[in-house]
């Protein structure tokens, strides 16, 4: 079992920056794979970016060239640099680990969640 521990959310205005982090623990095989999912209201979940232990990353295609997903294995840490911010990216992000790319969400683990709102 991985326990995931975001933190970094908050209230930034269009155009700003804003950095999540998100500190997994547990079997480090559970999450070979880190990654940034949202929620908007009334939408469904959406991948944002992955991460593969080696550095490999995945992104939607809304957020390619101002979001930046890194992480730090050595902490177990996955970061989320949010640059160049919308009204639109506003939800509450999910931090998720899984063991593969094709491991389904619905079996991987899952953070708290942590809101980011965007104001105009």
């Amino acid at each position: 079992q991985v326990q995931l521990v975001e933190s970094g959310g908050g209230l930034v205005q269009a155009g700003g920056s804003l950095r999540l982090s998100c500190t997994a623990s547990g079997s480090i095989f559970s999450f070979n794979i880190m990654g940034w999912y949202r929620q908007a209201p009334g939408k469904q979940r959406e991948l944002v970016a992955g991460i593969s232990s080696v550095g490999r990353t995945n992104y939607a295609d809304s957020v390619k060239g101002r979001f930046t997903i890194s992480r730090d294995n050595a902490k177990n840490t996955a970061y989320l640099q949010m640059n160049s911010v919308k009204p639109e990216d506003t939800a509450v992000y999910y931090c998720n680990a899984k063991p593969s790319w094709t491991t389904s969400p619905s079996v991987s683990s899952w953070g708290q969640g942590t809101q980011v709102t965007v104001s105009s």
